[in-house]
C-alpha cells in the first residue's frame, strides 16, 4: 500500500466512524407533515427537526399536530387538495391565504363558479395525463 492510499483509507474510515443525524429545516418538516409552518408551536419553528424526529412525528402525531391536520389553518398543497383544484387554481380564484377546515367547507359548500371551473380544468389535466401516459405504455417495446 502507497502512502497516497494509506491516507485515502485514513480519511474513509474518518469519515465513517462518526455519523451525524440527518436534519432539516423546520420548513421542510412542516411541509413533510402538510402542515403550515406559522401555524406550529414556536420550538417547532425555531429547531431543527432529524429524519428520526419527523419519523416519530409522523408515527405517533402529537396533540397539536391532529389538530393542526383536524383544523387548520392548512397550507396551499392541502387546500388544493381538499378543494380537488390545483394550486394555480387556488391563486385564480383568489385564495392566497392558509384556509381552516371550517374556511374549505364553507367554500365547498358555496361552491362558487371559479371552483367548478377549477375542478373542470384540474379533471381535463388528470385525464391529458392519464391519455399520455398510457400513449407512453403503448409504445414501450415489451421484453420477455
Amino acid at each position: 500500500m502507497t502512502a497516497g492510499s494509506a491516507r485515502a483509507v485514513d480519511t474513509l474510515e474518518g469519515m465513517t466512524s462518526h455519523k451525524t443525524p440527518q436534519t432539516m429545516k423546520p420548513a421542510t418538516a412542516a411541509r413533510k407533515l402538510n402542515v403550515y409552518l406559522e401555524a406550529t408551536p414556536g420550538e417547532f419553528q425555531e429547531g431543527v427537526v432529524s429524519r428520526d424526529e419527523l419519523n416519530a412525528l409522523q408515527a405517533n402525531p402529537p396533540e397539536w399536530l391532529r389538530d393542526l391536520r383536524r383544523n387548520g389553518p392548512h397550507p396551499r398543497q392541502v387546500v388544493a387538495a381538499k378543494l380537488r383544484i390545483s394550486i394555480g387554481g387556488l391563486a385564480r380564484g383568489g385564495i392566497t391565504d392558509p384556509l381552516t377546515t371550517e374556511q374549505i367547507e364553507a367554500l365547498k359548500t358555496a361552491d362558487p363558479e371559479w371552483l367548478q371551473q377549477e375542478r373542470a380544468t384540474q379533471a381535463e389535466a388528470q385525464k391529458e395525463a392519464e391519455r399520455i401516459k398510457e400513449k407512453k405504455a403503448a409504445r414501450r417495446p415489451r421484453s420477455w
